[in-house]
């Protein structure tokens, strides 16, 4: 079996992005990210990429991605189409306030890259328990503004006409 192609406007296409040492095609790698609860889930595609290639850090409130994708051809051998991008790919994602990014996990497998990043404990909704002692009339003492001495003046009575 023979494996060839010929396309001639595709195949001039291609040798323009070779001579200038790049290929259109390949601008990032593709993401999707999602809430789940009190998850975020970010699911990178970095196909044909091995483990020891992709690479995730994070420092302060960015994570950075990055994937070193390899020719699997050698230089021996004679390359028939090569459209297959390959090279160092990047991508930043910056992670706001409410995220933890010191417990971000990452799992790689079948090409797949998925990072989960909880939300901060601080950021997650709260109940806020109500004292159940009010601070009553008689507990009040008024202050008398404009006075030299500040000492609390007794509340005026409701019942003096």
């Amino acid at each position: 079996m023979t494996l060839m192609g010929f396309d001639g406007f595709r195949d001039a296409d291609r040798a323009v992005e070779q001579a200038l040492g790049r290929n259109r095609r390949t601008l990032a790698v593709p993401l999707e990210a999602y809430r789940r609860g009190d998850q975020y889930f970010v699911v990178a595609d970095v196909p044909g990429a091995a483990p020891a290639d992709v690479d995730v850090s994070v420092e302060r409130n960015v994570v950075t991605i990055t994937v070193q994708r390899r020719p699997t051809f050698g230089p021996d051998d004679a390359v028939l189409i090569d459209e297959r991008p390959r090279g160092e790919f990047v991508r930043q994602l910056f992670l706001g306030d409410s995220l933890d990014s010191s417990k971000l996990t990452a799992d790689f497998g079948n090409g797949v890259l998925t990072l989960s990043v909880p939300l901060d404990e601080s950021s997650k909704p709260r109940r806020v328990d109500i004292s159940s002692a009010p601070n009553s009339p008689e507990n009040r003492q008024a202050v008398t503004i404009g006075s030299n001495a500040a000492e609390p003046s007794s509340p005026p009575s409701l019942n003096e006409p």
